[in-house]
């Protein structure tokens, strides 16, 4: 069971989430999502958990509870959406590319080439 911890402390690292977990059963792996420019951690975790009664025991014990200072948010995690989300940058066509030298757009002899001044 793969569970998504939600409001941890800037301060826990993976072990701390490990042992967090460690009483309620088997944890396989506690991983603390970090910002990847400057390494810090973004506030959430996820923790898997090989056993589902075990996994559903920890999220019901710890959801709600007090680590390092913040009520931290356990629940299961779902798969990410694929496709909608919006947001981002999306590459778009803005019709033709106008510009550079045309044959016929420009008229140098505007007077239709006849000089009767």
């Amino acid at each position: 069971m793969n569970i998504y911890v939600g409001n941890i402390s800037w301060n826990l690292k993976d072990q701390d989430l490990a042992n967090l977990f460690a009483p309620h059963g088997e944890v396989t792996t506690a991983k603390i999502i970090t910002d990847k420019f400057t390494n810090r951690s973004k506030g959430f975790g996820f923790v898997e958990m090989p056993n589902d009664e075990q996994g559903q025991a920890a999220i019901a014990a710890l959801n709600g509870s007090e680590v390092d200072g913040r009520n931290i948010v356990v629940n299961e995690s779902r798969p990410k959406q694929e496709g909608g989300g919006g947001g981002g940058f999306k590459k778009r066509s803005f019709g033709g590319g106008g510009g550079g030298y045309k044959k016929g757009g420009y008229n140098r002899d505007r007077d239709g080439g006849s000089s009767d001044y």
